[in-house]
């Protein structure tokens, strides 16, 4: 092979490069425009000077970084005169969802921090909106579902139909519990049920500390992981008041006697340094919302139970 062919061949290897990254930044900014077009209705009442600040907690709920940052941010602002919640989560995990609850219920003694209910609210994203100091809610808002919850699966008749046989080494009994390789002990199913019920009496005891006047009936009849609308949901004291984000706002903004003209400023996390791990993750990201974009279609309601 000549010289100059070679050359000609990095060339060419160097040009379809340096394309694919202004193609794939080119696809991070469209992208991240068109999911802030989506999420703040294209930039409607998105003020940076508004006293408001919104902070979204959206999806399940996996760690508490990014939100409890957002509310540190917002706290140390002294310009930020409120805080609305912005919930639209089935739930998740339960530690990063005390994290951010505890978070909430301090920052909340020196600015007052709201809540308002998106689509979902439901489990851990109810739990959370609990801390606040008042909880608004659509009139068609899935909430509660206060309860907790833990599945595994029996594979040990499947493993048996397919000859697979699983071999384990352990020390301490519970160690391997919930094998899906064997039926579980009933020793086990005990253990596991009383470990939620602490679980779950945690879950009751923080709606009570700041919600316990408020509520229409027992917290026991009303913790059974069942799921209210926004309006039924108000009606048993779960929820203060019926309204979009921006009725909250504005009765957030005539209440605290705020100055100037309504608006809300919506907080985001804070910006990190890209590694090739983050760039192979974002693009992935980004393939993944040009999908749903172009596949998009009405969805039906539905329930996540974490």
């Amino acid at each position: 092979m000549s010289r100059e062919r070679s050359k000609g061949i990095v060339g060419i290897f160097i040009l379809v490069t340096v394309l694919f990254f202004i193609f794939i930044m080119f696809a991070f900014y469209t992208v991240s425009q068109m999911k802030q077009a989506t999420s703040l209705g294209g930039g409607l009442l998105d003020s940076k000077n508004s006293p408001i600040a919104v902070i979204p907690l959206e999806g399940e709920i996996k760690e508490s970084k990014k939100v409890v940052e957002m509310l540190l941010e917002a706290e140390e602002d002294k310009d930020i005169k409120a805080i609305i919640l912005r919930i639209d989560s089935p739930g998740g995990a339960v530690a990063p969802t005390q994290e951010i609850y505890e978070e909430v219920r301090r920052i909340d003694k020196n600015k007052p921090i709201y809540s308002s209910f998106g689509s979902v609210a439901a489990s851990g994203g109810y739990y959370i909106g609990a801390a606040t100091r008042k909880i608004y809610a659509n009139a068609g808002t899935l909430t509660g579902s206060i309860g907790v919850i833990m599945q595994m699966m029996d594979l040990s008749e499947l493993f048996k139909w397919g000859k697979f046989k699983q071999e384990t080494i352990k020390a301490g009994r519970y160690k391997d519990i919930g094998n899906p390789g064997r039926a579980m002990a009933d020793e086990e199913r005990q253990f596991l049920t009383s470990l939620l019920a602490g679980t779950h009496k945690q879950f009751m005891d923080d709606i009570m500390a700041v919600r316990g006047k408020r509520l229409k009936k027992d917290i026991t009849e009303l913790a059974q992981g069942q799921i209210f609308h926004g309006l039924e949901a108000k009606e048993l004291g779960l929820v203060d008041e019926v309204g979009s984000l921006w009725q909250a706002g504005r009765a957030i903004h005539k209440e605290l006697k705020l100055k100037g003209k309504f608006s809300l400023r919506y907080m985001k996390p804070a910006r990190k340094k890209f590694s090739i791990t983050d760039i192979l993750q974002e693009t992935e990201d980004t393939l993944s919302f040009i999908k749903d974009k172009v596949s998009a279609k009405t969805s039906p309601a539905y329930l996540y139970r974490p």
